[in-house]
C-alpha cells in the first residue's frame, strides 16, 4: 500500500464584485484553501475548503498541525486517521477550525485513493443514482431588488427548478415583500427556498411562515439559532413549513436531538464541518433512519457524488463561485447535475489560480 509523503496548502479567491451578506455575516472575498497531498507513488489527493476572510492564520496553522499527523499513514486509512487526529485534538477541542482541517485531509486521502483505484468515488462506494436535483443558491440581503431579480431569473434561464434566497431582515415584512417579488418573477413552476442563517427569533420565524404561506416556500433554513432544539419544535408544531438545518453542525449530535424532538424535515450536512467523507454518510445515514432527506451545504463538487450513494439524498446546493478555478465544473442540465465520471472526486484546481502557502 502508499503512504502519505507529503502536503501543501494553497490559497485561490473567486471574483467578487462588492460584499455580500446574510441576516449575520457580511462577506468581503470569496477565498478557499486547497489542500494537496503526495503519495509514495507520485498520485495527487486534493480537497478545499471555503475559508471567506476568516481566521486565516488559525485555519493554515490547523491544517499543518494535521499534516503532520497524517505524513507516514497508508492513504487508505481514512478512518484510521481520523480517530489519530481525534485523540491528538481532543484537549483544544474537537469541533471547529480543528475539524475542518481534519475533514480537508480525509476529502484530499479520499480523492488519491480513488486516484490510485483508478474509479470516481461515487463508484467507489456503491451507487444508487447518477442524476441529483440542484438548486441556484444566493439571494442575498444586501442585494437590491433589481440584483435579486436578475439573480433567480438568471437561475431560471439556466434550467434551475428552485431557488433559494436569504431572509432576515430588521423587519421581517421586508422578507416576506421580497419573497413576493422573487414569486412573481420566476412564477408558480419554480420552487423558492427561504434561509435566515440563524438570524431570527422564533416569533418573528413564525410570524414569517406564516404570512409566507400563499407563496409555497418549500422550506425553512436555519430560522433561529442553530442550538434552541426547542424553537424548532415550537416552529416545526406551529409554521406549517418544512425546516432544514445541519450546516453548523460538527457531529450527529444535535440531529439526533431534533429528530427526537420531530423537529427537522431536511438535514443538511456540511462535509469540512462534520469531518469528511464516513462522517457525511454516517450523518445521511442517521436521517435516513427517520425518513429524513439529505440536502448538503455548499460543496456540490463533493455533495454530488456522495449524494449519489445514498438512497435519501434529495438535492444539492449550486454557487458557482470555484467553477472557473477548476479543470472539469460539474455538469448541470435542467436542473439536474450528474457526477464527474473522473477517478477521485473529477475535478482539481488549476495552478494559475493558487498560491501556495508556507
Amino acid at each position: 500500500m502508499y503512504k502519505i509523503k507529503d502536503f501543501s496548502v494553497y490559497s485561490a479567491k473567486a471574483k467578487l464584485e462588492k460584499p455580500i451578506s446574510d441576516a449575520t455575516h457580511t462577506l468581503t472575498e470569496i477565498s478557499f484553501l486547497v489542500l494537496r497531498i503526495e503519495v509514495e507513488n507520485g498520485i495527487i489527493g486534493e480537497s478545499y475548503l471555503l475559508s471567506f476572510q476568516y481566521s486565516p492564520n488559525a485555519i493554515l496553522g490547523a491544517l499543518k498541525d494535521v499534516g503532520n499527523m497524517v505524513i507516514g499513514a497508508q492513504v487508505n486509512e481514512t478512518l484510521k486517521v481520523f480517530d489519530k487526529v481525534n485523540h491528538a485534538n481532543e484537549y483544544f477541542g474537537l469541533e471547529g477550525i480543528n475539524r475542518w482541517a481534519q475533514a480537508a485531509f480525509n476529502i484530499a486521502m479520499w480523492d488519491a485513493w480513488c486516484k490510485i483505484l483508478k474509479q470516481p468515488i461515487w463508484k467507489i462506494l456503491g451507487t444508487y443514482k447518477t442524476e441529483i436535483p440542484i438548486y441556484g443558491s444566493g439571494g442575498w440581503i444586501s442585494y437590491t431588488p433589481e440584483e435579486l431579480i436578475d439573480e433567480v431569473i438568471g437561475y431560471k434561464s439556466r434550467g434551475f427548478k428552485s431557488v433559494k434566497i436569504k431572509v432576515g431582515k430588521p423587519d421581517w415584512k421586508e422578507d416576506l415583500e421580497r419573497l413576493r417579488m422573487v414569486r412573481a418573477a420566476v412564477g408558480n413552476e419554480i420552487g423558492i427556498m427561504m434561509d435566515a442563517n440563524q438570524g431570527m427569533t422564533v416569533p418573528n420565524s413564525l410570524q414569517l411562515a406564516m404570512a409566507a404561506k400563499d407563496l409555497n416556500i418549500y422550506w425553512f433554513e436555519e430560522p433561529i439559532n442553530h442550538t434552541d432544539f426547542q424553537g424548532f419544535q415550537i416552529l416545526k408544531n406551529q409554521a406549517g413549513i418544512s425546516l432544514a438545518m445541519g450546516e453548523r453542525e460538527y457531529s450527529t449530535l444535535p440531529l439526533r436531538e431534533l429528530l427526537q424532538l420531530n423537529a427537522i424535515d431536511i438535514w443538511q450536512p456540511d462535509i469540512l464541518r462534520l469531518g469528511g467523507v464516513e462522517a457525511w454518510r454516517d450523518s445521511a445515514a442517521l436521517a435516513g433512519a427517520f425518513n429524513i432527506p439529505v440536502l448538503p451545504h455548499y460543496y456540490k463538487d463533493y455533495d454530488i457524488p456522495l449524494l449519489c450513494t445514498i438512497p435519501n439524498g434529495a438535492g444539492a446546493e449550486s454557487f458557482d463561485w470555484i467553477d472557473p478555478l477548476i479543470d472539469y465544473p460539474l455538469q448541470i442540465i435542467n436542473g439536474m447535475a450528474t457526477p464527474n465520471n473522473r477517478p477521485g472526486w473529477g475535478f482539481s484546481f488549476k495552478d494559475e489560480f493558487l498560491t501556495e502557502l508556507k
